[in-house]
């Protein structure tokens, strides 16, 4: 019984030889590699970008006034406005006690009186000396006497009007009153504190305008023009729109950066002075090559595109990558204007990795009407 069971393992055990020699006088060709990713392909394309000049700043007050007091020695009685508040040109910010300067004014006023009366009288004596020097009774001396007599009394007139004057003025000034529309910006006023002249007690935005005062290196400052329009976003988030109002005549000696002074709208929201601000500066259009900006890759902080070659085989190329505009990046060296670009999905791909290209997808067909 086990012969014929040995038997049957021999021929087992040759025909598996035979089918390991077989295998290894004929073996099977490789098979062609497989793409790692289905793509699609793009061309650089030139386009016009906006030039534009990065830069860094302050939110300022476009011109502050300060608003003091112009009498001397009185008591601020009243004061009608606060920090925040918007006025007008002529409007009353604080009123000082003027019962002082009314009494004054009212002496001065009496002074006027009086001289007004004493000329009346010079002149109707020097009329009459002038009649009776023609009837022989009075002398030339007598004559030029009652004429002098009649110009001091003019003189004395003329004074004591403008003594009036003068305490109208100064009972005005009891009146602190805004130079110009604007903002309140800081307030010293205080109701009872006695201030003296040229005591500062307000100060006033202009017209509630705001500028913003941009930071630029030396080498910049020869491509801004007068005019150009800004876009500037504040601390705050908001968006401003303004223009170049005027580029600094010199660079600060320290930082060897100048000035751009940039007029922002007067409705200025949520910016305020003193806040900080980036900005960019629109220098003009110029043309330049542009890729697709999902065709753009960062790796270890460069940047780099995939190209497609005949064999469908992509290269990474590192790239210099400049403005962007409308979902498109501009490359400004390390790749040529014919180049076969992988339009999105480079994350994915190394170099030398296989790739089946397939067009872009065109939006449907209209179905025809029957």
């Amino acid at each position: 019984m086990t012969k014929p069971y040995r038997t049957i393992g021999l021929l087992c055990g040759l025909t598996f030889l035979t089918s390991i020699q077989a295998q290894g006088q004929a073996p099977a060709a490789p098979s062609a590699a497989k793409p790692s990713l289905t793509v699609t392909v793009t061309t650089p394309q030139t386009a016009s970008l906006t030039q534009k000049i990065n830069a860094n700043g302050n939110l300022a007050a476009w011109q502050e006034a300060i608003v003091g007091a112009e009498a001397n020695g009185l008591k601020i009685t009243e004061v009608r406005v606060n920090v925040g508040d918007r006025v007008q040109r002529g409007d009353v910010l604080a009123v000082l006690q003027a019962d002082s300067l009314r009494a004054e004014l009212a002496q001065a006023e009496g002074a006027l009186a009086e001289a007004a009366a004493s000329a009346q009288e010079a002149k109707s004596q020097a009329e009459r000396a002038r009649s009776l020097q023609q009837q022989g009774f009075f002398s030339a001396a007598q004559l030029s006497q009652a004429v002098a007599a009649e110009a001091s009394s003019v003189a004395r007139v003329q004074s004591a009007r403008a003594m009036v004057q003068l305490q109208n003025v100064r009972l005005s000034q009891t009146q602190v009153r805004a130079p110009d529309a604007g903002v309140i910006s800081a307030r010293q006023a205080t109701v009872g504190s006695v201030v003296g002249a040229g005591t500062e007690l307000f100060r006033l935005i202009r017209q509630g305008r705001i500028e913003w005062r941009a930071e630029v290196t030396a080498a910049e400052i020869g491509r801004i023009q007068v005019g150009a329009p800004v876009e500037v976003k504040a601390a705050s988030g908001q968006l401003l729109q303004g223009k170049v109002r005027m580029v600094a005549p010199s660079v600060d000696a320290q930082t060897r950066n100048a000035l751009v002074y940039v007029d922002l709208p007067a409705a200025t929201g949520s910016a305020r002075a003193g806040m900080y601000a980036q900005g960019e500066i629109a220098l003009g259009q110029s043309q330049a090559l542009t890729v697709p900006q999902a065709a753009v890759v960062v790796r270890d902080g460069f940047s780099y595109v995939y190209t497609v070659g005949a064999d469908q085989k992509v290269s990474q190329l590192k790239v210099q990558t400049g403005r962007q505009s409308a979902g498109r990046v501009e490359v400004t060296s390390g790749l040529k204007a014919d180049a076969r670009v992988v339009a999105s999905g480079g994350a994915f791909l190394n170099h030398g990795d296989t790739v089946r290209v397939v067009d872009a997808p065109t939006a449907p067909a209209a179905p025809a009407n029957k």
